[in-house]
């Protein structure tokens, strides 16, 4: 029971970190892009990332606890080969989500409220890059712990 709950946990996080950033990449991005200048989408952008952000700290809290949990529970070197790669791209991954949360959306919403546009612009194409490199490394994930087994 306690193993099915950490699973439970670990997916819920991913749901939500992965899902996040798929629907800011791929949905939010393209809209705001369309439909506002950068006075209103930075700011925007600022406040979104704000509460997303808060949020997928907890996740990224919980999937490596969870995690780890269900990695030592099992053993490493019992361990299917594809845990491993798991574990070694979350922790990229949240390398790249604690550098986008310290970083560079303090940066974002420093200027954007300072009303420096390129600068706020900068922040805000170095966190795309990076969530899209995050979203890369999820499908990576994703396919390394179905199918190295």
């Amino acid at each position: 029971m306690l193993r099915q709950f950490l699973v439970f946990i670990h997916l819920a996080g991913v749901v939500v970190w992965v899902g996040g950033m798929f629907f800011a990449h791929f949905c939010l991005r393209p809209a705001a892009l369309r439909l506002l200048e950068p006075p209103q989408r930075l700011p925007l952008w600022a406040a979104t990332l704000g509460a997303f952000l808060r949020y997928t700290a907890v996740a990224v809290a919980l999937i490596l606890l969870s995690g780890f949990a269900i990695l030592f529970e099992v053993g490493l070197r019992q361990a299917p080969m594809g845990w491993h790669v798991m574990m070694g791209t979350g922790l990229v991954m949240a390398g790249i989500f604690a550098w986008v949360y310290g970083v560079l959306y303090p940066r974002l919403r420093r200027h954007s409220a300072a009303g420096a546009w390129p600068e706020a612009g900068a922040a805000l194409n170095a966190i795309r890059r990076l969530v899209t490199t995050n979203l890369v490394l999820a499908l990576v994930t994703v396919a390394a712990a179905l199918f190295l087994r």
